[in-house]
């Protein structure tokens, strides 16, 4: 049936789509947060707690990203930005963003 090959190619296949599952937990997180943060103003806090919690540890770490304090901020200022990661993932952002950073320079 499988051989060695298929069995490896397959517990990757595996991984990769528990991966991608967790880092969808993440980014739902991310947008709970900065709903908190648009209704209570505490969204940075929030994110913060659950980062540093063991659920928030372990789903980071499932996800691929190391649950150190720097990930803790870096998540703490984009709640802070309070743009919704589905925003902040879409093309246009992007190139929107690519736009500003251009004439900032070209200002500079």
């Amino acid at each position: 049936m499988f051989d060695a090959a298929d069995g490896t190619a397959f517990t990757h296949e595996q991984g990769a789509r528990a991966r991608k599952l967790f880092a969808a937990v993440v980014l739902a997180a991310l947008d709970d947060a900065i709903a908190d943060d648009k209704k209570y103003g505490n969204g940075p806090e929030q994110i913060a707690r659950w980062a540093r919690s063991r659920d928030g540890r372990e789903v980071l770490s499932c996800a691929g990203i190391d649950p150190n304090e720097r990930v803790v901020s870096g998540l703490m200022e984009f709640v802070g930005k309070g743009v919704r990661t589905s925003v902040a993932l879409s093309r246009e952002e992007s190139e929107r963003r690519h736009a500003a950073a251009a004439a900032e320079a070209e200002a500079a």
